[in-house]
């Protein structure tokens, strides 16, 4: 499957999927972007564990693009270990915070139609403590 996302203009799509709840809508969202044809999503575990398909996939398309639940950053933090800097977003940028925000369809359908609307990019801020894990 990995060797079917370099085509040009192909955009990748790569989702925190943590166990808090902005994870969970986190990858709700892109989820709904891919379901709108906006980014092919990809596997951002075959990222983590280093595997040249996935890897290379993701140096061949025009746009990788990440969206995290939290300050942290795990998803953008995947990409940029092996050289690749994506369009990032992080939920908190949206106003979601980590443990207190319900997810819901609503809230899931609020950040999709930001994405999709042009919101902009988030910072590429330093992130949070590292014992505070989605």
């Amino acid at each position: 499957m990995a060797e079917d996302c370099c085509s040009t203009g192909a955009r990748l799509l790569y989702a925190c999927s943590g166990a808090s709840d902005v994870g969970e809508i986190a990858d709700g969202v892109a989820r709904r972007l891919r379901g709108e044809g906006f980014a092919m999503m990809t596997c951002l575990a075959g990222i983590g564990a280093d595997l040249s398909g996935f890897v290379e996939s993701a140096r061949g398309v025009d746009a990788n693009i990440t969206i995290d639940g939290c300050p942290i950053a795990c998803a953008r933090k995947n990409l940029e270990r092996v050289g690749i800097t994506p369009q990032s977003y992080i939920l908190s940028d949206f106003g979601l915070e980590k443990g207190k925000t319900p997810v819901s369809r609503e809230i899931v359908e609020k950040v999709f139609r930001a994405i999709m609307d042009g919101e902009p990019v988030s910072s590429q801020r330093a992130s949070g403590d590292s014992s505070d894990c989605c």
